[in-house]
This record gives structure tokens, sequence and C-alpha cells, in this order.
């Protein structure tokens, strides 16, 4: 596909045909998703490929533990899980919430689930000592789970980056048998998506760019 056709059309793909995403596919979509960059070129990513429907059923269950928070805190009306504005919801009110199949169906449905691992070991996390979450470690890893979405694009497939089965990163680690050290960036259920979107709502540049400052000058194209 043409570059920018691929950026422009590469949407959160959740319905999946029957069709099967084949060894020969995916090994080429993660041959052209590895030169993705990463810090100092450690290159501390690692990929494990789901088909086991037996480990996939386990990756339901982690999901619920995130998703029904995310769901009980969206439902009072608050940004789930964030970490600026503390939670009022209870754990009554979250252990009550039910969890939406679309938020772990596609982890059953996919034709296969990528589980993106990172190397803390080998990994700048230049923002360790400020006093928020720390963010700047995942530019060692998330560009490669964005490469792989953009090759499965230029392959007919599809998939969507999901962060729920975090709230239960220790579970799944023992799961994958990952060794210490590690850290799970990313869970992506991978297929033919049901429904190709060629139109995605996204903000201007205008409304997110800005010339020097903050509150500077809009960037535009005039």
């Amino acid at each position: 596909m043409e570059l920018y056709e691929a950026m422009r059309t590469t949407h959160a793909v959740r319905d999946f045909t029957d069709d099967p995403l084949p060894d020969e596919i995916l090994a080429r979509i993660l041959d052209n998703a590895r030169f993705a960059p990463s810090g100092g070129n450690r290159q501390g990513g690692h990929v494990v490929v789901v088909r086991s429907q037996e480990t996939r059923e386990r990756l339901v269950e982690l999901t619920a533990t995130g998703a029904r928070r995310y769901m009980a805190q969206q439902k009072a009306g608050e940004m789930p899980w964030n970490t600026v504005h503390p939670t009022a919801v209870t754990d009554e009110q979250i252990a009550g919430t039910r969890v939406p199949r679309g938020m772990t169906e596609p982890l059953r449905t996919a034709p296969v689930v990528l589980v993106f691992l990172v190397d803390l070991g080998a990994v700048a996390s230049i923002d360790s000592e400020l006093d928020r979450v720390g963010v700047v470690s995942g530019a060692s890893v998330y560009p490669l789970v964005w490469n792989t979405l953009l090759a499965a694009r230029n392959e007919g497939f599809g998939g969507v980056i999901t962060t729920m089965v975090v709230a239960e990163e220790p579970a799944l680690l023992e799961l994958l048998g990952a060794p210490e050290g590690y850290a799970v960036a990313a869970v992506v259920p991978l297929g033919k998506p049901v429904k190709q979107l060629t139109k995605l709502r996204r903000q201007a540049v205008e409304e997110f760019v800005t010339l020097e400052t903050y509150s500077g000058t809009p960037l535009t194209d005039d």
C-alpha cells in the first residue's frame, strides 16, 4: 500500500472474519515491523504468538480485571485508570460491573493474538524519577506494535492495541513463561477485518499542533 493511505486507514479492528492468518504472512508482517526504532537500538521487544484456545480463555479472564474497573469508572463519569484524577468508584461498584463482550471477544475470535513484551533491562526510563506515571519507556516498544499494525494493514489484516490485561501482569507473565524483568506492553488480536474502514475521525492538525509554545499559533498549511 501507499504509506499515507495505510496510515490514514489503519483502524482499531475488533471484528474478524473466519479467514486464517497463516504463519507465512504473520512472519512477513513481523519481518517488516522489526525495523521499528527503539532506545539505543537495543530492541528489547519480544512477541509471543498465541493461537491456543486455552491460553486465549485465560487471557479473557485476566483482561476482565482491568476492563471491569474501566467500565465502572466510565459509568461514573470518570476518566478510567487515570493517574491525575483519583477514582471515587468503590471496590463493590467495580465488582458489580459487567464487562462488555466487545472488550474480550476479539481475544477469542481473532485467528492469532500477539502479546508484546519488553525487556525492562534494555530500556532507558528517563522519566523514572519524575513525580508522575512513566511513559518514556514505551518509546522502545510501541513503535514495534504500531509497525505491526501498519504491516498487517498492507497485507489486508488488522488488529487493535489492548492493555486491560496489564492490570494482571504478573499472572500473564507467569502464563507465558516470561523471564524476570519483562513487562507487558500490549495484547493485539490480529486477523481479517469484517469491515475495512477508509475514513477515520481524528483531530485536525491545527487542533493539537502549535508553534513555539503550548498556547502558540496553531500550525496550518496556509
